[in-house]
């Protein structure tokens, strides 16, 4: 049985890291480019939002019993194929992977101004990934 009360509080952590990315990254490229505190906090951030919406992930695929994924990525596919997310939220969240996969392995490849247009244009998948879960779990906030 999904524990609505681990889902929630995640969920919340989630929202928190969101809303530090977005305090943030309100300002201009050149800013950003110039900040190392706050690309530190945009980067940090994005990487436990990513991580509490994958924790989520995996304790519905658990308490679901919808198998064993062979990889973080798949758990996406796994909701998907069971109902929970549409194929396009499971690329975004495919590539939210991806991008906290940079941040934690490979930080001194990583791009700022790509960091820059990524936070402008897609953290927002993210809300929409822990509204679409909350909706299909029954959780109401």
């Amino acid at each position: 049985m999904i524990d609505r009360d681990l889902i929630l509080t995640k969920s919340s952590f989630a929202k928190k890291h969101l809303g530090r990315i977005r305090e943030k990254s309100n300002t201009d490229l050149q800013t950003f480019l110039t900040d190392i505190d706050r690309q530190e906090s945009i980067l940090f951030n994005v990487q436990m939002a990513v991580q509490n919406c994958i924790d989520i992930a995996a304790h519905i695929i658990s308490e679901e019993g919808f198998g064993v994924p062979g990889s973080t990525n798949e758990m996406f596919y796994m909701l998907q194929e069971n109902g929970y997310l549409d194929i396009e939220l499971t690329e975004k969240m495919v590539k939210a992977v991806g991008f906290r996969n940079l941040i934690v392995h490979e930080y001194g490849k990583i791009e700022l101004s790509r960091v820059f247009e990524i936070v402008q244009k897609n953290i927002e998948d993210l809300n929409k990934y822990l509204r679409v879960i909350l909706g299909k779990s029954g959780i109401v906030e």
